[in-house]
């Protein structure tokens, strides 16, 4: 891979981290709801579990899911699902969280490693990096080379997120807005389902 498709893909990797999608929605969410220091699981699970899943597509489970469109469809409609689970829960919230009691509690590491395996924007991502950036003549590096793309990105990017929110804890200590923000953010994350699943 050339310097300038390595810095092609940087670009990509960024541009498809940092905008709006399932996980940057959930770590803004979380950020006003928990605080910086307890989304940081989260924010961590995200890179790990999307570096899996990219070593997986270009190893193989992108060509598995062009061989079974169904099992691609049935993905799809599972991840959409679970998302509109995770915003009916976002959207009922009503109170921010500092310690660790309460049922409420930040997504964990593995719950968001796992969650990349469902969601749809990451498969998307996902498959689009390694048809567009791996070269069959270097399939392993070059797999290897957009998998530590995305990691470069991936953690600064969904910190912006997560930082985000935690700078509007002040902002929305009133219940009320609190409460107009996570309907809000409910609303926002279920609307993100919509063009995945077209």
């Amino acid at each position: 891979m050339s310097a300038e498709t390595f810095v092609a893909l940087v670009a990509f990797a960024f541009v498809s981290s940092i905008t709006p999608g399932p996980n940057n929605f959930m770590l803004l969410a979380s950020g006003v709801n928990f605080g910086f220091r307890r989304t940081i699981p989260h924010m961590v699970g995200i890179g790990v579990g999307f570096f899996s899943l990219l070593m997986g597509v270009g190893l193989g489970l992108g060509a598995l899911l062009e061989a079974y469109p169904q099992l691609h469809t049935t993905l799809k409609f599972a991840g959409g699902a679970y998302l509109l689970w995770l915003a009916f829960k976002i959207a009922r919230s009503r109170s921010m969280s500092s310690g660790g009691t309460g049922r409420d509690r930040p997504m964990t590491f593995l719950e968001a490693a796992a969650f990349q395996w469902v969601n749809p924007k990451a498969w998307i991502m996902a498959v689009t990096a390694m048809a567009i950036y791996t070269s069959p003549s270097a399939p392993y590096l070059s797999v290897l080379l957009v998998a530590t793309a995305f990691a470069l990105v991936n953690f600064p990017s969904v910190s912006t997120w997560a930082g985000f929110g935690t700078a509007l804890r002040g902002f929305l200590a009133d219940p009320v807005r609190l409460k107009w923000f996570n309907i809000a953010m409910g609303v926002l994350l279920a609307a993100s389902v919509v063009p995945i699943l077209k």
